[in-house]
């Protein structure tokens, strides 16, 4: 039994850890402590972090630039217009009958005067067989009662018959000359009605589809008629514009200066045709605050197009020896309009501009720049008064042209 006690008591002593393993323990977490509290604490790295940064801050910037230049600059106005034929025509069959013949090619240019369709002319020329009878037959009556009447006139001479019998004669004289007349009218208007079986183009221009088959019945009456015509050469464009814009507008047109005008496809990309402004509406549209104008294009290659959507340039005025600068190097910001300066000691100043039309990529700078300066397009949002940069491309495609020829925008 104590040799059991004995035992027990053994193996609690050998799972509690001797006095010496104790004081080794705590050497190890005081020299831990002493360890870390030598190290650099926030407020270094702080420090270590700002100094970083001072030198970041001191490195030049990597920047493109491109060069102001002097020419002159034309100002534009933009509008949206449609593209309006100077006259458009339905053609209609003005009698009733079978349409026997169509002349013509869908989408064809015919002249003036072209023969287009042709209606069954038979019954007409019957219509003209008879008035041409009826008018022969009146006429002989005509001059067998004018003959009569001669004869008349001599007997009363001669007091050889009653003034009475005379005069009666006189009147179926004027009765047969009228009816003589009537006929006429009503052959001619057999030959009118027989002309008009024959469809001619009254004007110059292209037809549209044809909307009435051969071998139909047509109508005078009908609604729809044969085919469209619309003129394209000349052709005109109806165009809006800002009533802002009405007094500079007003004050080109009653110089005498026709404006040109150029007009652009839908995306404003292409140039379709040049022309001249032609007139101007007399009111403006409350609704929108715009007010029309028409300008008319020769539309030799007939690149215009009946209806079309065009984007419309009208040349209003030149700026003569703008300093022209890139639009990439304009910058806004709370001082307005600015631009970055390269400097000879290639560090920039902030620059603020007043800027004047804008020409695609070129802008006029009406002031705060000269010819010839070097101003950041390309790394300025990493810039600010005094940086130190480095160019590292000087690109040709920003550096304005003397005679700006793009796309403009309005002033």
């Amino acid at each position: 039994m104590n040799q059991e006690n004995d035992y027990h008591e053994s193996s609690r002593s050998k799972g509690r850890p001797a006095g010496w393993q104790w004081l080794a323990i705590l050497l190890v977490i005081v020299a831990s402590a002493v360890y870390f509290a030598r190290q650099p604490g926030d407020g270094s790295r702080q420090s270590k972090a700002d100094t970083t940064t001072e030198n970041t801050e001191q490195r030049p910037v990597p920047v493109a630039i491109a060069t102001t230049t002097q020419g002159d600059m034309p100002i534009y106005l933009n509008g949206l217009g449609t593209v309006t034929p100077l006259r458009t025509v339905t053609l209609h069959s003005r009698v009733d009958g079978e349409l026997i013949r169509v002349a013509f090619t869908e989408s064809q240019i015919v002249k003036q005067g072209e023969l287009l369709a042709e209606i069954d002319p038979r019954a007409f020329l019957v219509q003209l067989q008879q008035a041409q009878g009826q008018l022969q037959r009146d006429e002989a009556l005509l001059k067998n009662a004018e003959i009569d009447l001669a004869r008349y006139q001599t007997l009363l001479e001669q007091d050889s018959i009653a003034a009475q019998q005379t005069v009666t004669q006189e009147a179926l004289v004027k009765q047969y000359r009228g009816t003589v007349d009537v006929d006429r009218a009503a052959v001619e208007n057999a030959k009118l009605q027989l002309s008009y079986t024959k469809i001619t183009a009254p004007l110059t221009g292209r037809v549209g589809l044809r909307l009435v088959d051969q071998g139909n019945i047509v109508h005078a009456n009908d609604s729809n008629g044969l085919v469209v015509i619309t003129q394209i050469q000349p052709i005109t464009v109806v165009f809006t514009l800002a009533e802002d814009t009405i007094p500079a507008v007003l004050q080109r047109w009653h110089s005498g200066e026709i404006p040109p005008i150029e007009a652009y496809d839908r995306a404003g990309n292409l140039k379709l045709a040049s022309g001249k402004l032609l007139a101007l509406d007399n009111q403006i549209d409350p609704a929108t605050g715009t007010f029309k104008l028409k300008a008319q294009f020769d539309n030799a290659d007939k690149a215009l197009f009946p209806n079309q959507f065009v984007n419309i340039k009208m040349k209003l005025d030149t700026l003569r020896s703008a300093t022209l600068a890139p639009s990439a190097a304009i910058q806004h910001g709370a001082i307005g309009s600015f631009v970055y300066v390269v400097k000879d000691d290639e560090t920039v100043t902030v620059r603020p501009v007043k800027l004047g039309p804008t020409e695609a990529e070129t802008v006029a700078v009406v002031e705060g720049l000269t010819p010839r300066q070097n101003l950041v397009i390309d790394g300025a949002d990493k810039l600010r008064e005094g940086s130190r940069v480095k160019v590292i491309e000087q690109n040709k495609s920003h550096t304005p042209a003397a005679e700006p020829t793009s796309h403009p925008q309005p002033s």
